[in-house]
């Protein structure tokens, strides 16, 4: 798969920007590390709704019935001042390319990387992307997807310093080019996605039914099927490589991907329950924090994230049979910190990725260096919760020998 394709970067005939891109260096950090306090997010960073259109951004207002915080009004009201921008622009991308990208196919059947919120999907997302013979979504093209063919070299140059060091839950490096989940590219694309709670946390959560597309009637589900496609053509017609994509929320939607994308792998994560249930409470803390266009000060996250699972993990569990063998293998998030080149490796061989070897001295060095540091962050559990997640998780628990 991997061996097949050309490195050279080349330009599009008729519009004025690159097609290919870098690939983002090799910098991935500890993922959990303990902390009383979220990393700096300055006021100035954009938001994902900044990328929306104002029929998007609209929608999600009405869904949250404006109940907008005072203390973000001013995000409010810049997002609403950027939708315009960001409409003028994505009409100048579908003048100007949509006509290519439609005509354009995928540079191979992607590598999807599933698996639960804190169980390493970031962390081997960077991994596999170090092969500059593959590519993934990018936080600018899932933060722009409407425009990024025509902005993103600009953002990329003059304005990296809008982003803050680190992401805010943990020591994971941002960048504009750095992988990112497609997620939010179907979210700031106005599709349902059950990310939109994280702009009304006071709210009761929307589109759980999006964490099992099987469920959805065939229109919305045909719906949805095509943004992502539209979306990852045109980043892959832009990189001109295989792609690598990455989203929890894709963990319940393995038949749909598989239907939609003919031959696509799938590695899923798992990890030890006691240690991800913690970091995912952090991690929505965290992003409704930052991201929110509402405080709230009462918000219960805890059956939130027992009933996120739940869900994810009833359709995964009932249609990866439906996966060839082949194209569908579990990593434990243990393994893949203990010995991450070894585990790369494993998964190189047995998805059929092309020559390890390719990519073996660089993982090395960074393993030997960077990844010696790390120390995974050690939760206590109260026996309350414990008791909660044994009873509700509790064919995870059995399923993945915890």
């Amino acid at each position: 798969m991997a061996k097949s394709m050309s490195l050279a970067p080349r330009r599009m005939i008729g519009c004025h920007f690159a097609r290919s891109r870098h690939p983002s260096q090799f910098r991935p950090r500890r993922s959990d590390v303990p902390s009383e306090k979220l990393n700096r997010y300055p006021f100035y960073t954009p938001r994902f709704w900044h990328g929306m259109r104002p029929v998007a951004w609209w929608k999600l207002l009405r869904s949250g019935r404006f109940r907008i915080s005072p203390s973000r009004w001013g995000m409010a009201i810049a997002v609403t001042f950027a939708t315009p921008v960001n409409a003028l622009l994505g009409a100048l991308q579908t003048l100007f390319c949509r006509g290519r990208i439609e005509r354009s196919s995928l540079h191979g059947p992607p590598v999807f990387i599933i698996g639960h919120w804190r169980s390493g999907t970031t962390l081997l997302h960077e991994l596999l992307v170090a092969d500059e013979r593959f590519s993934s979504p990018s936080t600018f093209q899932c933060f722009a997807p409407h425009h990024f063919l025509l902005s993103e070299w600009f953002f990329r140059t003059f304005f990296g310093w809008l982003l803050p060091d680190r992401r805010p839950m943990d020591n994971m490096e941002t960048g504009w080019d750095h992988p990112q989940e497609d997620e939010f590219a179907l979210l700031v694309l106005g599709l349902p996605s059950p990310y939109r709670r994280i702009a009304f946390p006071g709210q009761p959560p929307v589109d759980l039914d999006y964490l099992d597309t099987e469920t959805l009637d065939e229109a919305a589900r045909d719906q949805w099927e095509n943004g992502l496609r539209g979306f990852l053509k045109a980043v892959s017609w832009r990189t001109e490589r295989p792609l690598i994509v990455k989203s929890p929320t894709h963990t319940g939607r393995v038949a749909t991907l598989a239907r939609a994308f003919p031959g696509a792998k799938f590695i899923h994560l798992s990890r030890n329950p006691a240690e991800l249930f913690p970091s995912t409470v952090r991690l929505w803390q965290s992003l409704d924090q930052v991201q929110a266009i509402q405080v709230a000060t009462d918000n219960d996250l805890e059956p939130y994230v027992v009933e996120c699972l739940r869900r994810m993990y009833d359709a995964f569990h009932r249609d990866r049979d439906q996966i060839p063998a082949e194209n569908l293998i579990d990593i434990r998030y243990e393994d893949l910190i203990a010995d991450p080149v070894e585990q790369v490796e494993s998964i190189y061989s047995r998805l059929r990725l092309g020559d390890f070897d390719h990519v073996r001295e660089r993982l090395e060095t960074w393993a030997q260096t960077q990844h010696r540091e790390y120390r995974a962050n050690r939760h206590e559990l109260p026996e309350a919760q414990a008791a909660l997640i044994r009873r509700e998780w509790a064919d995870y628990f059995t399923r993945y020998g915890y």
